[in-house]
């Protein structure tokens, strides 16, 4: 039924004290009259949720520069995309005494005069008194400003079509966006709608929905955001010369990865780079997996080895290498490693001993996330509940988990709707409930060495997690997945660890497969490689999917998913880009060199010259991936990038080379000790009856895990026989110049 406009009963009653009379009896005249011209012609009513709050999303009062900041703008706060619409409603209509409608003269709302510009706006003019906008804010406005009722339909989603797009260079096309409520009804939203290009210059997105294809090619992703609920559309537009799979059968396929791979490049018109050579591939594989050089010996094996599949035994060979436990604790550290001053050194210990024997012993991953996830007890003892006891708040844990484990990053939820996904607060909280009812005795907050353990358990009788507005109790529910109230000797932990192990699981195995194969390829198949969600997609969904099949159907191995990725013919490309692939940084077109991290560049310089730093808290000789604490002092490992686990974890590393670095090893007086050595490999190489031909291969071998081309050999040999310098100095000069370079430094 057609709304009429009511008789409003909350007139201003504290405007003039003196007018109050005058003024009610004007309204109230006014009021009657509107009501007559209601009888005679009834006015569609406007809705709040649907119509209203969209309008002032789209002219951009909710975004976070505007009436949407933390502290709002002028004393007129508004949610980030209207994700809380009671409040939003109580700001426009009841706050600062009613002051921004003026039911008397609608037109004169301050709602109304200050985003039209009439009168002084710090934000401008957002949009005409002639546009569409206006007319429909000043409708509600002349209905009394009606708040939905109970019963009023609810957005569910939204679509944008057309979903296959194909551009011409410098074309374009409309998009239309319809949105679906809960009633089954269905409305265009298209000029509604907030729209967002991921790369402006391939294609631009206009206010009313329509791409605007620039001269280059490619794909990109735009994003359509109506009211905090997205959708995303892939224009691509093809290469000028179109490729066909006969193209591609020069390149080999090693599984069906490949395959996925070759049919999203054939649609790219992307041809990959050819294969990496032997030595290449030794090099990044053997860093990549256990964090170390391969010998000078291995590297003359395995180039000298004629076998067709030598690259496969090998992998099989360094995956079972002593090394790799350390290399991937460091690597999970990064992830989970507390800070030592706020949870104390054992405890810290303690969960690096528990991360090396994890991966020594090879556990499957979904054992690894159930032992930390639901660990109990005595924290000088387990040292899983190191991480228990850093996110001792339910409300922390409850972001950590999903950020790790199912790549998802809810932070933004944690105090409003989340403003590029459908995450809202209830389901921020709802995860945290899981693990509300942990309670805890002992010392809470550890001092760095005594402090004293902690015990952690399940208390059904906690009062576990309540929304931080509504106040409501929340019933422990997984992300996209059900509820699991409480129940009676029942841990919720372990509910969600199920949930999340189960192979239906939308996240877990594809987390899982995104981040690893993104520490080998140097980018995720979703990257960030935490950051999943709709406006977000993967660059080959295909591949995400099959990995994580893969992945599950072999009990979620992570050795064996690590060796898929390695013997994939993308892991082993050549980073030389072709004319066709060279801008490509996402399709896996070729390989992408990527620095060493801290500690395994450190350890090369140390295998390289046959000396190793002793770090404090490690025995002399340790390896600097043996290193389970930031505070062991190391100028080098702070210089290329280890990160500071005082800070919030998960902590990322910076892989950008920078100027520190270079001056680094340039000038680092301890590289320089490590050369001069009388008991180091330099000393050797110097001291060697070998031709010095020989030395210079072997320091090659050892350094690249290749043999010197021409000229790098009779360079090297022309500096060994320069008269005047001891040859143990030009062996020095020769182990420094490696060590300076982009090829020792960077994994290719």
């Amino acid at each position: 039924m057609p709304r009429f406009i009511p008789e409003r009963s909350n007139f201003r009653t504290s405007f003039f004290a003196g007018g109050l009379r005058v003024f009610g009896a004007f309204v109230c005249m006014g009021t009657a009259f509107a009501a007559e011209e209601a009888v005679q012609k009834p006015i569609k009513e406007v809705s709040f949720l649907n119509e209203i709050m969209p309008l002032l999303t789209k002219a951009g009062c909710s975004s976070g520069g505007c009436h949407s900041k933390p502290e709002g703008q002028n004393n007129f706060k508004l949610s980030v995309f209207g994700y809380d619409p009671r409040q939003d409603y109580n700001e426009i209509v009841h706050d600062a005494r009613s002051r921004r409608v003026f039911f008397a003269a609608p037109e004169e709302s301050l709602l109304l005069q200050k985003a039209t510009g009439a009168i002084p706006h710090e934000g401008g003019s957002r949009f005409g008194p002639d546009s569409a906008t206006y007319k429909a804010l000043l409708a509600w406005i002349q209905q009394g400003a009606p708040y939905d009722p109970p019963e009023a339909p609810r957005l569910k989603g939204i679509e944008v079509r057309p979903k296959q797009l194909v551009l011409e260079p410098n074309g374009g096309i409309p998009l239309t966006v319809t949105a679906t409520f809960s009633d089954g009804s269905t409305k265009d939203v298209t000029a509604q709608t907030v729209y967002s290009s991921n790369d402006k210059e391939l294609v631009a997105v206009g206010e009313t929905g329509v791409l605007k294809a620039g001269a280059a090619r490619g794909e990109a992703v735009v994003v359509a955001n109506y009211m905090g609920v997205v959708d995303v559309v892939r224009p691509v537009i093809p290469p000028a010369k179109r490729l066909a799979p006969a193209d591609f059968k020069p390149f080999p396929v090693q599984n069906e990865a490949d395959k996925l791979i070759y049919t999203r490049l054939e649609a790219l018109g992307l041809l990959p780079s050819v294969q990496c050579s032997d030595a290449e591939f030794l090099r990044r594989s053997t860093l990549d997996s256990i964090g170390r050089l391969p010998t000078a010996a291995e590297a003359a094996a395995f180039l000298a080895e004629p076998s067709p599949d030598k690259r496969s035994q090998w992998i099989v060979k360094i995956l079972a290498d002593s090394n790799y436990a350390d290399h991937w604790a460091v690597k999970w550290g990064d992830l989970i490693r507390p800070n030592p001053s706020r949870v104390g050194v054992k405890p810290v210990y303690l969960l690096d001993l528990w991360l090396r024997d994890t991966f020594r012993r090879n556990v499957p991953y979904d054992g690894m996330v159930r032992e930390l996830l639901t660990a109990q007890g005595d924290t000088h003892q387990n040292g899983a509940l190191a991480v228990v006891r850093d996110k001792r708040d339910p409300v922390d844990a409850g972001g950590f988990v999903s950020q790790i484990f199912l790549g998802v990053r809810l932070e933004c939820a944690k105090c409003h709707h989340h403003p590029s996904e459908k995450w809202t607060q209830e389901d921020y909280y709802q995860l945290a409930g899981f693990f509300g009812k942990m309670r805890s005795r002992g010392q809470g907050i550890s001092t760095p060495i005594s402090g004293e353990a902690e015990l952690w358990w399940y208390d059904p009788s906690g009062k576990g997690v309540t929304h931080p507005i509504t106040e409501a109790p929340m019933i422990p529910k997984a992300p996209d997945g059900p509820e699991f109230p409480y129940k009676a000797g029942v841990d919720p932990r372990k509910q969600l660890v199920e949930w999340l192990v189960s192979p239906g699981n939308p996240f877990f195995a594809k987390a899982i497969v995104n981040r690893i194969w993104g520490e080998f390829l140097g980018k995720g198949i979703v990257d960030p490689v935490d950051d999943f969600r709709a406006s977000n997609p993967p660059s080959n969904p295909e591949l995400l999917d099959w990995l994580a099949a893969d992945f599950t159907a072999h009990g979620y191995d992570l050795k064996h998913l690590m060796r898929r990725i390695m013997e994939t013919a993308a892991y082993q490309r050549s980073t030389l880009p072709n004319a066709t692939n060279v801008a490509d940084q996402r399709n896996f077109a070729h390989a992408l060199r990527r620095r060493l991290p801290a500690e395994v560049l450190l350890d090369a310089v140390g295998d390289l010259t046959g000396n190793r730093d002793t770090l404090g808290g490690l025995p002399p000789g340790a390896r600097a991936v043996q290193a389970w604490n930031h505070k062991l002092s190391s100028d080098f490992m702070d210089a290329f990038g280890r990160p500071n686990a005082s800070l919030e974890c998960p902590c990322e590393r910076e892989r950008k080379p920078t100027v520190v670095q270079s001056l680094h090893l340039m000038n680092s007086s301890n590289l320089q000790t490590k050369l001069i050595s009388a008991k180091g490999r330099v000393a050797t190489w110097a001291a060697s009856a070998k031709a010095p031909d020989e030395v210079v291969r072997e320091i090659y071998l050892a350094a690249y895990s290749r043999e010197p081309d021409p000229t790098e050999l009779l360079t090297a040999l022309g500096h060994l026989s320069r008269e005047g310098i001891a040859k143990g100095e030009s062996v020095q000069d020769l182990v420094w110049a490696l060590v300076n370079t982009a090829e020792f430094v960077f994994n290719h």
